[in-house]
């Protein structure tokens, strides 16, 4: 790979070859992956990029970790839609608003951007099955992509992971396995599986490929915008995978002059499990909380990532926010209602970070703003309709209607 120098560890500063099935340090701190920026700003420009008919994550190649001849995986992940709202734009009293709606992906989550890049790497490396643990969204991106791809799955997920993914993962043909535990013990039991057997390992805490996936967002964002970057970026963050990746790819378009700045990241979580906002806003190490909100995919009382995580908002002097569970219902509602976007409950909640960072004046009036959708509302229909409320239900008789209908109207 001419465009990457090393896998270089976070913790320690160890340099490793970039080989496609490496994982941790042997100190244990997760790899980063070293580009040859010289190397990509003498043989790509941003005219090459956006010339390119390939409208996937794919299309940006020279920012990836992978072999020349690495055949692209069969779904088509990325190029989801950037929209811009003005009308959300005034009531948040922000300039610029916009929202990227990754829930658009082939499983409907930012997590096939991952996925697509651990079945490519697994591909590489000669392996036939791959596996991870996952509260939802990882797990059934996973089985998606590398159905696609011909490899066998194995996923564990915690037993409250809602039944729309338990559904995806099933209808992929992974081999699935509920755990009676939270997140932390199915992390622990798919470690344990994956060592005595052998497998792709496509845990975001183990695998720092996963990564330069999730972190194609950022880089169509800023294509999207004609290669220009928003004042600030919103997210919802769990395991710190995804808020790493999407402040790694700004980074690398800025490192290789592809954009002249970097965003502000906006980093929304739980107000009842927050272990990497905490650790942020105090200086101080991050502490394991308890697993308590509905948004189930941000539900990490012990994040694997958090150094990543934590980094992005320190050195993007962003804002760690929280929300409660009812402001993330409301930023349903809202997104719905405003956008035409349905965004399940962690896939909003960066909006609803926003909104209260814009109500409580934090949010310059002169700002632009991306908000991610991370994963489509489809997913959770219970909390849908929670947020929503329910259908009125009515007789098939139009006297019933018209007295409803004018009920609506006075």
């Amino acid at each position: 790979m001419k465009n990457v120098k090393c896998l270089k560890c976070i913790k320690c500063g160890k340099e490793y070859e970039a080989l496609p099935d490496a994982t941790t340090c042997e100190c244990g701190g997760i790899l980063d992956v070293i580009y040859d920026y010289d190397y990509i700003r003498e043989n790509f420009t941003p005219d090459d990029i956006s010339s390119s008919n390939n409208y996937t994550m794919w299309r940006y190649r020279p920012f990836l970790p992978v072999e020349e001849d690495t055949v692209q995986p069969p779904l088509r992940v990325g190029w989801s839609p950037l929209y811009e709202e003005p009308r959300m734009a005034e009531k948040l009293g922000i300039r610029k608003f916009w929202i990227k709606d990754d829930g658009l992906n082939p499983t409907a989550s930012l997590k096939d951007r991952a996925s697509s890049m651990g079945v490519a790497k697994a591909i590489e490396a000669g392996y036939d099955t791959i596996a991870c643990s996952s509260t939802g969204n990882a797990a059934s991106s996973l089985a998606g992509n590398a159905a696609a791809a011909g490899l066998k799955t194995y996923i564990f997920v915690p037993e409250r992971a809602p039944i729309g993914k338990v559904a995806q993962l099933l209808i992929f043909g992974a081999n699935v396995v509920s755990v009676k535990g939270n997140y932390e013990e199915t992390f622990e039991l798919s470690k344990a599986a994956i060592d005595e057997y052998g497998w792709y390992n496509r845990n975001a805490a183990i695998n720092c490929y996963l990564m330069e996936g999730k972190k194609t967002v950022a880089l169509e964002i800023a294509e999207q915008l004609g290669w220009e970057v928003p004042d600030y970026v919103a997210l919802s963050v769990g395991d710190g995978c995804t808020i790493g990746g999407v402040w790694k790819g700004f980074k690398d378009l800025y490192n290789a002059g592809f954009t002249n700045k970097l965003p502000k990241i906006i980093s929304v979580q739980s107000v009842n499990t927050c272990p990497i906002n905490r650790a942020a806003r105090t200086g101080e190490p991050w502490e394991p909380m308890e697993e308590n909100t509905l948004a189930d995919s941000i539900s990490v009382g012990v994040p694997r990532n958090p150094d990543k995580a934590i980094n992005a908002i320190l050195e993007s002097g962003g804002i760690p926010v929280e929300v409660t569970d009812d402001e993330i219902l409301e930023a349903m509602r809202v997104t719905g209602r405003e956008c035409g976007v349905f965004g399940e409950p962690a896939g909003v909640t960066g909006m609803a970070g926003l909104t209260k960072l814009c109500r409580e004046g934090k949010i310059p009036a002169d700002a632009s703003v991306v908000a991610i959708v991370t994963g489509n509302g489809l997913k959770d229909t219970a909390n849908g309709i929670k947020a929503a409320g329910e259908p009125v239900k009515l007789e098939p008789d139009i006297d019933k209607f018209r007295a409803y209908y004018e009920s609506l109207n006075k």
